[in-house]
């Protein structure tokens, strides 16, 4: 998703001339800052329950991850919106700083938010340690004595979801109370997780990537009907796969027939759009408050299925025929974040992160990787890792 038609420079200027007394047109009402919570605009946006944990959220909350800027979290809050997703790890810990300042002094059970911390597998042996360092420096950022959900980030395997000591840990943390919920997020092999989480009686919520793309979408839909029936709250992202229609990503997607496809699953309780712009936000806002898809919306999804585009199936079939051993589908989610969400700077985090270097492909005489999902492998990562030459300060 990209703005075209108002930066936030632009923004902050505008809204000086509105303190001054310019006109407004009553369109833009929607997304003033300091705009009062209106109680009608909240009910306008459907609710479902979040498992079994008693609580309702609205079908269209906010992935944080990308923004950077108070107001659009304000303006996000004063349309009914009040589930905020972030992470320990995004823009190095400035995320979370942003929504504990944002909402120092609101009232507690005016919002509900998560975060996920990401610790490496197999568990080390200060695992929890380290756990509940990350977490208290989370709650400090966040202003906050407990999170509502707390999410082990990145699962890529059952054996993360049912070990023992990472199980262990998270049910302390929440027995202690400075989690609410606990849950896990996950992109990739969701149908055997939620299967293990549902079995193992653990987990209250379960963060999964799911949209129109997937390969396996047959499996992965009932697969959180059975989660779901078991009592797991079920949180939707990548619902835009990638915010691009094209793999170039010169063509914008329709966001709201993307969040309108995942809605029509019952099972999912919300959706967290990573909307960057007041633009984005009210284009969120239309598809949350008129939900049901159009056959117009329907066919254009279906004529961009096969459509090679941003989104990753993850299905790792790629890094068992690289000579290498890349970890292709992250080195693919650095791509999408730069050609996709044209946030250059979060890919060059994602590499680095990976220990990738500007030459990962170099000695290989061709690509030997064929992906299922018909991505060219070698010139997306020859795309993307120039961006590790780049002097972080001039990224965007």
């Amino acid at each position: 998703m990209e703005n075209n038609t108002m930066n936030r420079r632009d923004f902050l200027r505008i809204s000086a001339l509105i303190g001054a007394g310019t006109l407004v047109a009553p369109t833009a009402l929607a997304t003033l800052p300091g705009r009062q919570r209106d109680d009608e605009v909240e009910s306008s946006i459907p609710r479902r329950a979040l498992g079994r944990t008693g609580v309702e959220l609205p079908i269209l909350s906010m992935g944080v991850m990308r923004a950077d800027n108070p107001n659009l979290l304000r303006a996000a809050y004063n349309a009914g919106i009040f589930h905020f997703d972030t992470a320990h790890g995004y823009q190095n810990g400035r995320n979370e700083e942003m929504i504990g300042n944002f909402f120092q002094g609101k009232p507690r059970d005016s919002f509900f938010v998560g975060t996920k911390i990401k610790m490496n597998y197999p568990p080390r042996d200060n695992f929890e340690e380290e756990l509940n360092e990350r977490l208290s420096l989370s709650l400090r950022r966040l202003k906050m004595e407990r999170v509502d959900v707390l999410y082990m980030h990145a699962f890529a395997s059952v054996a993360e979801v049912v070990d023992e000591r990472v199980v262990a840990a998270m049910r302390k943390i929440k027995d202690d109370g400075r989690a609410r919920f606990i849950g896990f997020s996950t992109h990739a092999h969701k149908p055997e997780m939620l299967d293990a989480a549902a079995g193992s009686g653990v987990y209250d919520v379960a963060l999964v990537s799911y949209n129109f793309k997937l390969g396996n979408v047959a499996e992965t839909t009932l697969a959180i009907e059975r989660a779901a029936r078991a009592g797991i709250g079920i949180v939707a992202m990548k619902t835009m796969t990638g915010g691009r229609e094209d793999a170039a990503g010169e063509r914008k997607i329709n966001a709201g027939a993307c969040l309108k496809w995942a809605w029509q699953n019952e099972h999912v309780t919300t959706a967290i759009p990573g909307f960057t712009n007041f633009d984005e936000l009210d284009e969120c806002l239309a598809a949350g408050r008129s939900p049901g898809i159009s056959a117009d919306e329907e066919r254009y999804l279906a004529g961009l299925r096969e459509q090679e585009m941003m989104f990753c199936q993850r299905c790792e079939a790629c890094v068992s025929r690289c000579p290498k051993r890349l970890p292709i589908p992250d080195i693919m989610r650095a791509y999408m974040y730069a050609y996709g969400y044209k946030q250059a700077s979060l890919s060059r985090e994602t590499l680095e992160e990976l220990a990738i270097n500007g030459d990962a492909c170099a000695g290989c005489a061709g690509c030997t990787v064929k992906c299922p999902a018909g991505f060219d492998v070698a010139r997306k990562i020859a795309a993307v890792t120039p961006v590790l030459n780049v002097p972080a300060e001039l990224l965007t």
